[in-house]
């Protein structure tokens, strides 16, 4: 049904969708608060991402899609020759509770507007995330079944993907999930997108404004309590600025206010599981006892709630788990190079390659570090944000596929 209908039916209807997600903010908000610990200013930047995301494809969804003319028939002896992007049909989204709202927008509103139907399979911990937007497009207006929450467990996932009606599959998440997802949707010739892990680097060369990239730098490591597939996790930094730089990152992240994520000035909240926390701790305690240094944090703290303290940490060596595992958690680990080339040896040696950073003034050294950073995105003198006008995905095992942008849809 949603097919047939025309781009601007579709886009009616997808506005509607986002000013009825802006009307209920101020209850959707507090929700993602109390099912996985994000302040609330962060949770209602949440809401308001997802409300521009769907107004983006709604206003671009016709001309990002519109018949391509190609050039040069006669050649192949015709008068005239086009592509045609045409919908898939059903399109299940397999998503994780960290941004618990926009995860699945960044898929539904693209995919919707292309005039695919949505499956949700929502992470089990955010019920009340999953249930708002398994009705949102419903009370919109689009046509029954356009966009349906499954309250099925991780196990029956396979079958779905199986059930020939469904004819791709995009998944956030683990890397373990997406190599299972993707093997099982291989088998069935289906088209799948993935975004995976990441253990991004943010590159502080001596042109950098020092002062700025600090407070960047914590702000990129400590977004959603630090539970971001996109977070800056290993900071590397040239030796010749290395010490007065690693003094203001720390002081920064020692102003951090954490506490209940529902007080106005919290900066960081719980992290979402007891297992995140204490997967985070291990990691922790595993590089302490093979001797690196922590700078601040590092402790475990006591008393009710999966808190962890804003951690830096460094002296890292190659035994140790930080180096090579995605640290999902309020913990930056920091890098002394002494060099271009060592910098990027260390930026590029981990499996995953999803986005990066650079600092730096030098032109030469923006050109270079773009072309040779292993990544989906690199972002200078600024931090790792994905905007709807922007591609967003990574390489080598962050996944492969697009979101976003014209890339996206």
């Amino acid at each position: 049904a949603l097919r047939a209908l025309s781009f601007g039916e579709r886009a009616n209807l997808m506005h509607r969708a986002a000013g009825l997600m802006e009307s209920d903010s101020d209850s959707l908000s507090p929700a993602l608060v109390r099912e996985m610990g994000k302040p609330l200013a962060q949770a209602q930047a949440e809401v308001a991402k997802c409300v521009r995301n769907m107004r983006f494809y709604a206003d671009n969804a016709e001309r990002f899609l519109a018949d391509e003319l190609l050039e040069e028939p006669g050649t192949v002896n015709a008068n005239s020759a086009w592509a045609r992007y045409e919908p898939l049909g059903i399109v299940l989204a397999v998503m994780p509770w960290n941004f618990p709202l926009w995860q699945v927008m960044r898929f539904a509103a693209p995919a919707l507007m292309a005039g695919n139907a949505g499956l949700l399979k929502h992470a089990s911990n955010v019920p009340l995330s999953a249930e708002y937007l398994g009705s949102l497009f419903e009370r919109a207006g689009f046509p029954r079944g356009s966009f349906v929450n499954l309250k099925i467990p991780a196990s029956r996932v396979a079958g779905v993907i199986d059930d020939p009606r469904v004819r791709a599959v995009t998944l956030t998440g683990s890397e373990p999930a997406g190599r299972a997802v993707a093997e099982r949707a291989g088998r069935q010739i289906k088209k799948v997108v993935l975004e995976l892990g990441g253990s991004d680097a943010f590159i502080v060369m001596p042109s950098a404004d020092l002062a700025q990239s600090a407070v960047t730098g914590v702000k990129a490591r400590m977004i959603n309590n630090g539970q971001s597939c996109i977070a800056a996790k290993r900071f590397i930094v040239h030796e010749d600025i290395y010490d007065e730089w690693l003094g203001l990152f720390v002081e920064e992240m020692d102003k951090l206010v954490v506490g209940d994520p529902m007080e106005a000035g919290v900066d960081v909240g719980p992290l979402a599981t007891q297992g995140g926390q204490r997967e985070i701790s291990e990691i922790v305690e595993d590089a302490k006892q093979k001797g690196a240094r922590v700078l601040t944090g590092g402790e475990l703290p006591e008393g009710p709630g999966f808190y962890y303290p804003p951690t830096v940490i460094d002296g890292i060596t190659p035994d140790m788990r930080i180096m090579m595992e995605e640290t999902f958690g309020p913990v930056a680990s920091v890098y002394r190079v002494g060099s271009v080339q060592e910098a990027l040896d260390i930026a590029n040696q981990t499996t995953f390659g999803l986005s990066s950073a650079l600092w730096s003034t030098d032109s030469t050294e923006q050109e270079h570090f773009t072309r040779e950073l292993q990544a989906g995105a690199v972002f200078i003198n600024g931090m790792t944000i994905s905007f709807p006008e922007l591609p967003f995905g990574g390489i080598k095992d962050s996944g492969h596929g697009r979101e976003l942008g014209m890339h996206g849809i």
